[in-house]
């Protein structure tokens, strides 16, 4: 049952009395930021589990506040992040929905105000033959008292979804400039490799020429024509799936730099100018923040915090909606049957009043919600300590990951320098009659394996310094605790 009266001022306030003492039957009111701390305890280690592997490799300045892109030896780099910084579609969405969460924030505040309309009306009536006409115009003013903090806390829930909206934005320029980045990246790796397999292909398809003369010169056998053949083979359908995937991270920077696929884009001239070895190198690592300060850094896990801050204050709205609510409302206008009596001083009207609501009953509703809202809560809490827990993942499989890229990349380097000395034995050995075909094939072979390897390694270990740097909440910017939206 909905019960609803409007009252006279002065009576207004004795019946409003005797309503807010029956309020305590419900219990205590729980208003904005009265319950539980938003942010529910996570075990963090004083230390990462990877900091000790990583201590001995060089270190950044610590008074560096460049972004992490710039660090890298690369001026194409800097570019295309910045590029994509600027014209990616999901940022420009992101964006859309700050602005967005902004507005309604607004519309909430907005209606907390005392509203003020202006109307005019006329009608024409008629009773027992006789006809009359009415004339009105004046202001209308109205005001919804905030007695239990519903309407504080609709504001505060409004202004903890426009934090998460601005933290959700700056995690997608996070992702957006490691994506580019890493994208950049395995198209030099693929070019790279791709440079190394066609000069392998040059020198097996000499090898082929030559293996087939000594064929017709009865000094070779078909076997070992059909053996240099299928290298040539191999090599060239190693190539075109390595110009396959430079076509993949074309695209995937044309989209990231809000451009389509089929664009050639400006930057690709540039790029195939430089020498096709000149993979990105990483800079040195980033002083590592404690475990606990990834809190602050990452700005998935501000927005996660936001998101409880707004489940707890819907949650004390629900429990303020409960209990009575209190409109004051007036007018003040002037009323007559014609537009030259509107202006005699009996034409003027005026009320104030005063009305109260209150479900009593309900059928259980009202609580209903408070339930609901609750088990949002909860799962709002649940959330951001998964959260947390994936970013220390994050931050861990990316310390191991770039030990083991280092190791590789020095393990890989002697291992290129060897077998392109063993390839160079090979040959010499082949053409003075002293090593067999199989052995050079093999010695080809192993050295292409070696620089492909190597080619991926380094790749690996720039990747993973990106990696890093996105899991650590971007670069080695010293986060500012004042700032509500780090650069990434």
């Amino acid at each position: 049952m909905h019960r609803s009266s409007s009252l006279p001022l002065t009576g207004g306030a004795l019946a409003l009395a005797v309503l807010l003492a029956g309020c305590s039957a419900l219990g205590p009111v729980s208003g904005p930021g009265t319950t539980s701390a938003p942010a529910p305890a996570v075990s963090l280690g004083a230390q990462w589990a990877g900091a000790a592997a990583v201590s001995a490799l060089p270190a950044a300045d610590p008074s560096a506040t460049r972004d992490w892109w710039q660090g890298f030896d690369d001026p194409l780099l800097p570019v295309l992040v910045d590029e994509a910084l600027a014209h990616n579609l999901d940022l420009r969405a992101a964006a859309s929905n700050l602005s967005r969460a902004r507005a309604l924030r607004e519309v909430t505040a907005a209606t907390q105000e005392p509203q003020l309309g202006l109307g005019a009306g006329a009608g024409r009536s008629r009773s027992g033959g006789r006809s009359g006409n009415s004339l009105r115009v004046g202001l209308d003013a109205s005001w919804e008292l905030d007695l239990f903090g519903a309407n504080a806390a609709a504001l505060a829930a409004a202004d903890a979804d426009v934090a998460t909206a601005d933290a959700m934005l700056q995690a997608t320029r996070l992702a957006i400039a490691a994506e580019t980045g890493l994208a950049y990246l395995q198209w030099q790796g693929a070019r790279a490799q791709e440079a190394d397999a066609q000069t392998s292909l040059a020198s097996q398809q000499e090898t082929l020429a030559l293996v087939e003369l000594r064929e017709r010169s009865g000094l070779a056998g078909g076997l070992e024509v059909e053996q240099a053949r299928s290298a040539v083979l191999q090599l060239q359908a190693r190539l075109a799936a390595l110009q396959q995937s430079q076509t993949q991270a074309l695209n995937a920077l044309a989209v990231l730099t809000g451009a389509s696929p089929s664009q050639t884009p400006g930057w690709l001239e540039a790029a195939r100018a430089r020498p096709a070895d000149a993979v990105a190198r990483a800079p040195a690592l980033p002083t590592l923040p404690q475990p606990a300060e990834l809190l602050q850094r990452r700005p998935d896990l501000q927005a996660a915090e936001h998101r409880i801050e707004s489940q707890l204050a819907s949650l004390s709205q629900r429990q303020a909606e409960r209990k009575p609510s209190l409109r004051i409302s007036g007018n003040l206008g002037l009323q007559a049957a014609t537009l030259s009596a509107l202006g005699g001083s009996g034409a003027l009207v005026a009320g104030l009043a005063a009305a109260i609501d209150w479900a009593l009953l309900d059928g259980g509703a009202g609580q209903a919600r408070v339930e609901a809202q609750q088990a949002a809560l909860d799962a709002a809490r649940i959330d951001w300590q998964t959260a947390v827990l994936n970013a220390t993942r994050d931050v861990e499989d990316a310390l191991a990951a770039l030990v083991s890229a280092r190791e590789r990349e020095a393990t890989l380097q002697r291992a290129s320098v060897t077998a392109g000395e063993a390839l160079r034995l090979a040959r010499v050995g082949h053409e003075a009659g002293l090593t067999d075909f199989l052995n050079l094939l093999d010695a080809e072979r192993s050295a292409l394996n070696a620089a492909d390897a190597l080619v991926g390694a380094r790749t690996d270990l720039a990747s993973s310094h990106i990696r890093l740097y996105k899991a650590l909440g971007g670069g080695w910017r010293s986060p500012d605790p004042d700032a509500r939206s780090p650069r990434p």
